[in-house]
């Protein structure tokens, strides 16, 4: 897997699990989190399962877009995107309206194998030619980086909302499975985020 080139030559393979939990250490404000399909919920859900959590089912590529509407609607409330670079490829165009609109309190967190990995392995881009930290940079969002260590990913990921945003941290991990599996109902896990959100009414079914 080729070495990043932009800011963080000696990029250090990750491990997603672990630095998945390290960014749940770090909610402290009920901060929204939406994860991607795949392996990126099922490790939030392994990590801290909590009400301002967003799952997604099937929908690859939507993560962002919908943190990015979440950030809107509730701009004083930090939000979290986590996604895969293979999920993030097909929503490039996002990140130009991110770019553009700029939400203080967004933060996106790429995971970054090179691979379709819950589809077959496949490779992607990432792998050889797209630079995600190149490409959100390029679509405008400036405070866009390569994380380095666990060190320097826990830094990143302290911020204070209020220092401004969007910020964009992409992070080469390596194909470890996910360790557990996210419950597939999506009115559940919809009702419970819009209650975590403070939108919606409780529901007995919602536990």
């Amino acid at each position: 897997m080729p070495a990043p080139t932009i800011d963080a030559p000696a990029v250090k393979v990750l491990n997603r699990a672990d630095l998945t939990k390290r960014l749940v250490t770090k909610l402290a404000r009920d901060e929204a989190v939406v994860a991607g399909i795949g392996n990126t919920n099922f490790d939030l859900y392994a990590a801290g399962h909590r009400p301002q959590n967003f799952y997604m089912l099937g929908s690859m590529g939507l993560a962002c877009p919908i943190a990015f509407g979440v950030a809107l609607a509730q701009p004083e409330r930090g939000v979290i995107a986590l996604e895969g670079d293979g999920s993030i490829l097909m929503a490039l165009g996002c990140l130009a309206t991110i770019g553009m609109v700029k939400p203080r309190n967004l933060t996106i967190v790429i995971m970054d194998n090179g691979i379709y990995q819950i589809t077959g392995r496949q490779k992607a881009a990432t792998a050889s030619s797209a630079d995600i930290v190149a490409i959100a940079r390029g679509a405008g969002i400036a405070n866009s980086h390569w994380v380095r260590d666990e060190k320097h990913f826990e830094e990143l990921v302290s911020r204070r909302f209020d220092d401004g945003g969007p910020v964009l941290l992409a992070a080469k991990i390596d194909d470890k499975p996910g360790i557990a599996q996210t419950v597939r109902d999506p009115p559940l896990i919809r009702n419970r985020f819009m209650r975590g959100l403070g939108t919606g009414r409780a529901s007995a079914l919602d536990a």
